[in-house]
């Protein structure tokens, strides 16, 4: 810990000219082998905040050639995430979808953040007994993620451009290259798994589902993991944590992440049909002036009953069979929930979805794949 803010008030003392004395620091948990910490500005010879976050990602032995002669997986991500800072921070503040980035170093992978404050995570929030607060807090994040895409649409260059500068631009996005692996082997996994076979419709929808994450007609920034516990409720409304895997991809992909209860963890959110229809129709009404055919229903319907699959197919990937190993490592999310129920609710979700918008073939092999969860469980 110490280490880290002696590195801190390095950095800070070279960016300001003047020594930046650090104090106090609270751990606030990090991911992976980062540290993160919260800290107090005791010496601040300028207008620095007076409490700061500090994120880093220690230097490893282990290293993989390419990034700078080499890099570690964590290393990558961790340069994604400063490249992701440095965009977000690019933007307007009322479009900026979280902390500002006050300094970086490269070379010490170390993050400098604005400090959010004592805000609450959405997680706390969605437990809630009280169901207007569940609803609103469910309308305020889709109206958030709406106007976070619509501040970036058209700036992808912008972004790559940062990815270059970063030498980060040539190593693969891990989060696409999973998601496609995943859906071009589902199909066969259903069959082992479930002794089901795959309709060609779904499967030919699946497969355009696929290149939502490198192609579409939406394309937006998106932070790419949006579990709950890295969205907070503050003074300045709804925030986005964690930008490790930052990048553009189609933005119904992350609508839809919500309208399947995040399903790259163990959450089961307090979802409906009626709550996802609300949810999606508030998201659409922060992006329809830069998207202007998604006011059209069917348009709109189909886009995220793609989206929808392919999530709903990744989390059955990544869970099916049961992932020990991968369920211990999620499970200390604020909504988990045993990996079944989770399953059970994203299909439900699914089947539902479908059948509101006609796509009886879609419901129908959600409903399939929904009995032989139950059968599973119960065996």
């Amino acid at each position: 810990m110490s280490e880290v803010v002696e590195a801190a008030e390095r950095l800070l003392t070279r960016r300001t000219g003047a020594p930046v004395t650090l104090a106090d620091p609270v751990d606030l948990g990090g991911s992976g082998r980062s540290v993160v910490l919260r800290v107090r500005v005791a010496a601040n010879p300028f207008s620095l905040p007076r409490t700061l976050v500090l994120k880093q990602v220690p230097p490893h032995a282990d290293r993989r050639v390419g990034f700078r002669g080499a890099a570690t997986d964590d290393e990558v991500a961790f340069l994604r995430e400063a490249v992701s800072y440095q965009f977000a921070t690019a933007l307007a503040k009322d479009d900026r979808p979280g902390a500002e980035l006050l300094a970086y170093d490269f070379d010490s992978r170390l993050l400098v953040l604005s400090d959010l404050g004592d805000a609450t995570p959405i997680a706390t929030l969605l437990r809630s007994d009280d169901t207007d607060t569940v609803t609103n807090t469910l309308m305020a994040f889709a109206q958030a993620l709406g106007r976070m895409h619509a501040a970036t649409v058209g700036r992808e260059e912008d972004f790559a451009a940062l990815l270059r500068r970063a030498e980060v631009a040539h190593f693969a996005d891990a989060v696409v290259e999973q998601a496609t692996s995943a859906l071009r082997g589902l199909p066969d996994r259903f069959a082992t798994e479930f002794g089901l076979e795959v309709p060609q419709s779904v499967v030919d929808r699946a497969e355009r589902a696929a290149k939502l994450f490198t192609a579409g007609r939406f394309r937006a920034f998106s932070p790419s993991d949006l579990c709950p516990d890295n969205i907070v409720v503050g003074d300045e409304g709804v925030q986005f944590l964690d930008y490790e895997w930052g990048g553009f991809r189609d933005a119904t992909l992350d609508i839809a992440y919500a309208l399947t209860s995040f399903p790259a963890c163990l959450c089961k959110a307090p979802l409906t049909l009626e709550r996802a229809r609300a949810m999606a129709d508030a998201w659409r009404a922060e992006v329809v002036g830069m998207w202007p055919s998604l006011g059209f229903d069917e348009v709109l319907a189909e886009r995220l009953l793609d989206a929808q699959l392919a999530w709903v197919w990744l989390s059955t990937y990544l869970f099916v069979p049961e992932d020990h190993a991968r369920i211990a490592a999620v499970r200390d999310h604020h909504l988990s929930v045993p990996w079944a129920d989770a399953l059970r609710s994203r299909w439900a979700l699914l089947a539902d979805f479908a059948a509101d918008t006609g796509h009886d073939d879609i419901a129908g092999h959600a409903r399939d794949v929904l009995e032989r969860l139950e059968q599973r469980v119960g065996d």
